[in-house]
């Protein structure tokens, strides 16, 4: 997923920056630039959700707990937005959201967006497509989590990440890592332990770099490339 350079007239979020000048110029007074800090809570399961997050350079996971587990549904950085049950006609959350990798993002009241989507217009097609796109996201996680192998679907999520954040490298740690992927961590070392060993990460205390883009790309499986191209088509 291209990454969007930061710009006053065109923000990184590609939700924002895929909005007519005029509608952008209304909206943007009424954001506030927000810092997201490591692991900080959006929201949580039962919550009302009082703001939205349009994330700029940090990633926030949309996780479900269950029996003390924690799962990842989906990943949501600047091609996105958190609190999408607002736009479809809710101010309950059903899932916890919480700050993956921190950074920055434009807060929105929940008042305001349902404003200014009321009467439809580009930023109501824009998260209507949007809401299509995640949910390819999530549907296509849960078939994987089934089908496939845990080096897939860790050469999976790093992709995921990497398509995210600025620059190659970014904090992760193997115990956050498997509760992102449902498995225990020793599983999650053994399988980290072989992309490094192929050259195509580097793990050093708590921070992986992507070495070798394209052969993570192809160690992955193809629902990396699903969830990808389908997002690049409904946001043409």
């Amino acid at each position: 997923m291209p990454k969007v350079a930061r710009s006053e007239s065109a923000p990184a979020n590609r939700l924002l920056a895929a909005l007519p000048p005029r509608q952008l110029e209304t909206l943007l007074p009424l954001m506030t630039h927000t810092t997201l800090g490591h692991r900080e809570p959006i929201y949580g399961r039962h919550d009302t959700i009082r703001n939205v997050h349009f994330p700029l350079t940090g990633i926030i996971s949309l996780v479900s707990t269950n029996d003390g587990g924690v799962v990842e549904i989906a990943t949501v950085g600047n091609e996105g937005m958190v609190g999408l049950p607002v736009f479809l006609g809710t101010d309950l959350a059903s899932l916890d959201a919480f700050v993956q990798v921190p950074g920055e993002s434009l807060r929105l009241k929940a008042a305001d967006l349902r404003r200014h989507v009321r009467n439809g217009g580009r930023l109501f097609e824009v998260l209507q497509r949007y809401t299509q796109a995640l949910l390819q996201q999530i549907s296509q996680s849960v078939a994987c989590n089934r089908l496939h192998s845990l080096e897939n679907r860790c050469a999976r999520w790093l992709l995921m990440t990497h398509d995210r954040v600025e620059g190659d490298e970014f904090s992760l740690t193997q115990e956050f890592l498997g509760q992102m992927l449902g498995v225990r961590r020793p599983q999650v070392s053994l399988a980290a332990s072989a992309l490094q060993r192929d050259g195509l990460i580097s793990y050093t205390r708590g921070r992986i770099a992507i070495v070798d883009r394209l052969g993570l790309e192809a160690v992955s499986c193809e629902c990396y490339r699903a969830v990808r191209e389908e997002y690049e088509r409904l946001m043409q």
